[in-house]
Parts: C-alpha cells; sequence; structure tokens
C-alpha cells in the first residue's frame, strides 16, 4: 500500500488561515522532527470562538491566537490531550478570557491496568513531552457534547497516542479535529506507558466505523480522505507486527535491536521515537500472550517468542 502522508505543508506562521466557514487554523513557531510544521491551532465559530488546542507555552503564538480572535469572544478552549506542543497555552488563555478549558482529564486519566502495573516498575522510560500540569475545568467524556454559537461537537475517546486522547467530531460539517491520532504527515508516536498501542489499534477501529470524511490534525495539512488514511495507518502497524515478529522467531532480540533492524529507511535522529514504537509493540504482543521478556519487564529487556 503506498504512503498517503503528505510532507509539502508549508504554513504562514503565526498568520490565520481559513479553511472552511467557520473554521481558522493558527500554526505555532514550534516545527521539529517530532511537530512537523507545528502545532495546528484551530479557531471554531465567528461571533463566538473556540479555540481548539492552543499549544505550547510560546508567547508570540499567544500574541497570533490573541490577534486572530480580535473583536470576537472566546467561548471554549479545547484540549484534545495534554502534551507540551498542545495543552499549556490553555491554562493563559483561560486567564486572560475567562473561557473554560475542556479536555478528558490529566495525563494518565484512562490508562490501562497493564500500563499502570509497568508504569511502577519505574523503568520504561517514556513520559516524552508531558504536560503534568494539565487539569481542565470542564471533564468530557466519550460521546459528549460541547457545543457554541453556530457549532457543536461530539467528543470521542481515541486513547493510544495519549490515554486522554480525544478526538471531535464537527456536527453537520463531515469532518472531525483529530489531534495527533491521525496525521497526514505520518504516523504518530505510541510511548508506553503513556502510549498503548492496544488502546490505539481499537481506536483507530471505532473512527472506521464513523463516517467523517476530512480530519483536521494537530500537525500538517488536513486528511481529506479519511477513511483511506485509517485502513493504512492499520495496516501500516500490522506490517510492523509481522516484521517483530519475524525477527523474535529467530532469537530473543532487544528494543534497540529491533529497532536498528526494521527502521532503516528513516532519518536517524527520529531512531529515538521509533524505539517507543517498538516496545509499544513488544506490549501488545505481550498482553496478548505472543512474546514475553526472558527477565524483568523494562525498555531494555530481551523479548522472545512464546
Amino acid at each position: 500500500m503506498n504512503s498517503p502522508f503528505r510532507t509539502d505543508h508549508k504554513p504562514q506562521i503565526g498568520i490565520p488561515l481559513e479553511l472552511t466557514e467557520g473554521l481558522r487554523v493558527v500554526t505555532c513557531g514550534n516545527a521539529s522532527p517530532m511537530t512537523f510544521t507545528g502545532t495546528q491551532t484551530y479557531l471554531l465559530g465567528e461571533d463566538e470562538v473556540a479555540i481548539i488546542d492552543p499549544g505550547p507555552s510560546d508567547p508570540k503564538h499567544l500574541a497570533s491566537i490573541e490577534a486572530a480572535v480580535s473583536g470576537q469572544k472566546v467561548s471554549h478552549i479545547i484540549v484534545t490531550h495534554s502534551h507540551i506542543d498542545h495543552s499549556p497555552l490553555a491554562t493563559e488563555l483561560a486567564a486572560k478570557t475567562g473561557a473554560p478549558v475542556y479536555g478528558f482529564g490529566p495525563a494518565n486519566a484512562a490508562r490501562s491496568e497493564l500500563m499502570e502495573s509497568l508504569a511502577s516498575l519505574g523503568n520504561l522510560g517514556g513520559a516524552e513531552g508531558i504536560d503534568p500540569d494539565f487539569t481542565p475545568d470542564i471533564l468530557v467524556a466519550d460521546g459528549g457534547e460541547i457545543s457554541g454559537n453556530g457549532w457543536s461537537l461530539e467528543a470521542i475517546h481515541t486513547p493510544g497516542h495519549l490515554s486522554n486522547h480525544l478526538c471531535f467530531s464537527w456536527q453537520g460539517n463531515d469532518s472531525l479535529f483529530s489531534g495527533d491520532h491521525v496525521m497526514g504527515w505520518a504516523s504518530t508516536l505510541v510511548s508506553p506507558p503513556d502510549g498503548d498501542l492496544t488502546a490505539f489499534m481499537a481506536s483507530l477501529k471505532v473512527l472506521q466505523g464513523r463516517s467523517e470524511h476530512t480530519y483536521y490534525a494537530g500537525h500538517g495539512a488536513p486528511v481529506t480522505e479519511a477513511q483511506d488514511m485509517l485502513d493504512y495507518l492499520l495496516a501500516h502497524r500490522l506490517g510492523r507486527e509481522d516484521q517483530i515478529m519475524a525477527r523474535l522467531n529467530s532469537k530473543a532480540q532487544t528494543v534497540a535491536d529491533l529497532t536498528a533492524d526494521i527502521y532503516t529507511d528513516i532519518n536517524p535522529m527520529l531512531h529515538g521515537a521509533a524505539s517507543r514504537n517498538v516496545l509499544a509493540h513488544l506490549i501488545d504482543l505481550f498482553e496478548r500472550g505472543l512474546v514475553a521478556p526472558e527477565d524483568s519487564f523494562s525498555a531494555g529487556a530481551k523479548f522472545r517468542h512464546i
């Protein structure tokens, strides 16, 4: 299956761009190998505006958002998940605008029993980019509705990239705000114990059962053939699983061994992130009874096929 990823996204930093009637985006100047061209902050509505994923604590981005909503009332601040490139500016914007912050809960909300157990061992690594201070004013559960002047969103709990990750279906517009769960430029990082591949795959299947055609992602251009992207992401992860299992059928290997052997076609700067995805696969396979560590469970353990 050919990759559908687009890497030609070249936004103007800090300049609001109208995507469709009632929706604009402001791109933050925090481009990096992990954030692509920068965090996408969405401004939903016209007279009254919801700010979706306000972004990092960045004075320039704050000023850009304030300029973009000048003369409008900010009624909602909505956060897909609590990574530092998405949620910290919510606190500053709430203080300035008086708007409440909506989200699923803190970073470890809805973490699975297995991930809680593994986290307690303290030897998995991870916790990259977590915003430990994120506490929404208003908790939003799966299926919850958030409404403003002229718009309505349905919350969909999509754990995987982070256990508190939400997507938001824009009602009546055949579109969805997908945060970092589904993006158009690359597959998302799943880094245990905060990331959970078992949950990630289940969340992709939840979205497959929905009808939205366009996804407005946390980074990069809109995804305009969402179902095709979901098919690709599922097939991509299953392909990685096959690669891992094929190697473990021969001998026990560490995460580092598997990463070096499998990820031969990516920028070496991304090998650290790739190794976290490999660990996520191994935990998923362990949960399904297909692999096990030779000794105690850790990011440096050797895993074998059962």
